[in-house]
């Protein structure tokens, strides 16, 4: 068996593909494969806690070329132990594509930590922290607090025309043992994004049982890599888009792997994006039933 990729082309308006030819005794297959778009990634050397060197960062981008990835977002930490410098950032960004070629589409964000500073400098310049310098900003909380503010701090981003992504709360204990936090984002308009491993078990019981339990009640917009490395976290996301078909169908996967990841690229409306309930409704009340006595 002989298999040609054929180099991606865009069908419709914002559906990327990949052509694969497979030719089999004699006969010519033609199978379309959907590629995959990773929205939060430490790709960029030297900036953080992920990637230390350009070589080790080459290394991760022809990883996720191997793994059907066309487009990723470098999101290095933006907290009081990293300094953020959005120009050093591109310089970064710019020789990894070199080096890459365009077999792989990089932009830049951040992991956006809510810090007094941060939130400041965010007033003055949202999109020196956005993701791709659009709309939508990745958040990512601490481990050991999240106070009673985040719910007015969250609003306040969505009335500066921001679009908050909750980045994987299931890895989170505080969010895990209350996630009525989270639903309470998720109804006024925040998304979630859960780390691949974390459907794979890679971050524990705990993280995986979450993550499915969400997954299966449609709290989940996007599933990222948050690759940091060559092994222990590496730049790959088929293995968990396999799982989340055979867990919830193909449709819920290429929404979370594909669609909702490439509207997030391009600055456009999420177009899977399902009706969240209000956390704090309370459920119907039924008049009691009348007893009747009899003597």
């Amino acid at each position: 068996m002989v298999i040609a990729l054929v180099k991606p082309a865009r069908l419709g308006e914002h559906e990327t593909i990949a052509i694969l030819l497979i030719v089999r005794d004699n006969r010519f297959e033609y199978l379309c494969r959907k590629y995959m778009v990773d929205i939060h990634c430490h790709l960029l050397p030297g900036l953080d806690d992920g990637a230390d060197t350009l070589e080790t960062s080459i290394q991760m981008a022809e990883m996720a070329i191997a793994d059907g990835i066309t487009h990723v977002i470098g999101t290095p930490h933006a907290n009081s132990q990293y300094k953020f410098d959005p120009d050093l950032i591109r310089r970064r960004r710019d020789e990894l594509q070199s080096a890459v070629g365009d077999r792989l589409t990089l932009a830049t964000g951040c992991d956006f930590h809510l810090s007094f500073e941060n939130l400041q400098d965010l007033q003055k310049n949202p999109q020196k922290y956005t993701l791709n310098q659009k709309n939508y900003l990745l958040v990512e909380f601490a481990d050991f607090a999240i106070p009673p503010s985040v719910d007015e701090t969250l609003h306040q981003l969505q009335l500066a025309g921001l679009s908050p992504i909750i980045t994987h709360p299931e890895r989170n204990g505080l969010l895990r043992a209350q996630p009525e936090r989270m639903y309470r984002w998720l109804h006024q308009g925040c998304y979630v994004q859960i780390t691949a491993l974390s459907i794979l078990g890679r971050f524990g019981s705990a993280a995986q049982s979450r993550a499915e339990e969400w997954l299966d009640a449609d709290r989940i917009h996007f599933v990222s890599s948050d690759a940091h490395n060559l092994k222990g976290r590496p730049l790959q996301l088929r293995a968990a888009f396999e799982a989340v078909v055979a867990r919830r169908g193909e449709t819920v996967a290429r929404a979370l792997f594909q669609d909702n990841p490439l509207a997030v690229f391009e600055g456009r409306n999420l177009p899977y994006e399902p009706e969240q309930a209000d956390p704090s409704a309370k459920p119907p009340q039924y008049p009691r039933r009348k007893r009747f006595l009899f003597f």
